[in-house]
């Protein structure tokens, strides 16, 4: 197996710096953690690019829910998804669900014109929709989308666990509508990593396992090196 991915979750340059020191692979720059991750300032974004190396996966998400909000919101999203990429944002994190529980195509289209083929994951909204497998068949055409984060079920990992693992073995055979990666997270631990190492997931997303003080510190390098071994184990 190729080295698999870890991804951890930055508010700061000073998060990211020791998500880079620590063995991350690429972030994931959001602002506001209570609202489980908003898009951060222009100015954040620079200094966060400007102070590591490593893959910058920006967040597209005005309000908490998955849902993209009125036309005026849109577009104001739309609008700020423009600016970053003017800054020079090459990847993104985004995804909208509709009032039946589905996919909100349009709102999802309407940011990827302004992101110009990036390439981005679709986040753990798929974990809330009714049917994701119907999701992921309706988002497969769709330019850039390179992964899913998921947790496999809305109350997290453990809860799905079986779903994880069947999503990965589809994803290696590159079955219609999961030729995206499988990225795991959302309560995801140390003990799930062998068994979804097993299962063939390769890419691995955490939040608050990098800050043993809780969200209020910051990420802490040794604690993303714990995962970086555990990983690459």
């Amino acid at each position: 197996m190729s080295r698999p991915i870890l991804e951890v979750i930055a508010l700061s340059a000073d998060d990211a710096v020791a998500a880079e020191s620590g063995g991350a692979d690429r972030l994931e720059l959001v602002t506001d953690i209570a609202a489980d991750g908003l898009t951060p300032s222009l100015d954040t974004f620079t200094a966060v690019r400007d102070a590591v190396r490593i893959p910058v996966r920006v967040m597209l998400r005005a309000t908490d829910g998955f849902a993209a909000g009125n036309a005026v919101e849109r577009a104001a999203l739309r609008d700020r998804a423009a600016a970053l990429r003017a800054a020079g944002a090459e990847e993104f994190v985004l995804g909208f669900l509709d009032e039946t529980g589905g996919p909100d195509l349009a709102a999802v289209r309407s940011l990827l014109d302004v992101l110009h083929g990036c390439r981005w994951t679709f986040h753990r909204a798929i974990d809330h929709s009714t049917d994701r497998a119907a999701l992921r068949k309706a988002l497969t055409e769709l330019p850039g989308l390179d992964g899913y984060l998921t947790a496999g079920a809305a109350d997290g990992v453990t809860a799905g666990l079986d779903v994880l693992r069947a999503e990965a073995r589809r994803s290696a055979r590159g079955d219609l509508g999961y030729e995206a990666r499988v990225m795991a997270g959302g309560g995801l631990s140390l003990p799930h990593v062998p068994i979804l190492r097993a299962a063939g997931v390769d890419a691995f997303h955490i939040g608050g396992a990098a800050r043993p003080g809780g969200w209020s510190a910051p990420v802490e390098a040794p604690a993303v090196r714990q995962w970086r071994t555990a990983l690459d184990a």
